[in-house]
């Protein structure tokens, strides 16, 4: 499945330093938010808080389809509590660079446009679920899944708040984060 992965990301960065005459415009996104890593299987009901960071190349077919090459990071640590403030033992951290395509499906409207996300990328990095359920505790390079929603802002819709997710199969949790991105238009 790794290499399947390598493989689809390859050729998506690849395609991206073409030419392409299907490519309207091209930008790039500067995201950053408040990181969050979630044990699929939590008995405490447990979110690790941290930081986010993200850098998109948005590439636009037409007014509702971006292709989004993307780089960025998240860091996530356990502060040995649940979401009800009681101490627990469970923790999902991440510490792990992200690397990926992703999708991006837009209403073209002005000033508020609603937009959802899908694509495949790779995770490197260090991952420690602990539940009681799990005990995985993993260095490296593992798949994860991208899933994103929000609004588009602004009149150009160059202002991005939204929520980004990485299911991470692999090490049975979830990374995301709630993000504020900008959008700066690339000149030709």
């Amino acid at each position: 499945m790794i290499k399947k992965t390598l493989v689809v990301f390859v050729f998506i960065l690849t395609s991206t330093l073409a030419e392409a005459q299907f490519i309207k415009e091209k930008s790039i996104n500067a995201q950053v938010g408040y990181g969050v890593s979630v044990p699929y299987n939590s008995v405490d009901d447990i979110v690790d808080g941290g930081f986010f960071a993200q850098g998109e190349l948005v590439l636009k077919v037409t007014s509702w389809i971006e292709f989004r090459p993307y780089a960025g990071f998240v860091l996530t640590s356990s502060n040995g509590k649940d979401l009800n403030d009681n101490p627990t033992n469970e923790k999902g951290e991440t510490k792990a660079f992200l690397l990926g395509g992703k999708v991006r499906a837009r209403a073209p409207i002005p000033w508020v446009a609603p937009y959802i996300e899908l694509g495949i990328g790779t995770s490197i990095g260090k991952f420690e679920t602990l539940t009681a359920f799990n005990a995985i505790d993993k260095s490296g390079l593992i798949y994860h899944i991208p899933f994103s929603f929000g609004l588009e802002l602004g009149r150009n819709n160059n202002v991005d708040l939204g929520f980004a997710y990485y299911l991470q199969p692999s090490v049975e949790q979830l990374a995301g984060a709630f993000a504020v991105g900008v959008t700066f238009p690339l000149n030709k």
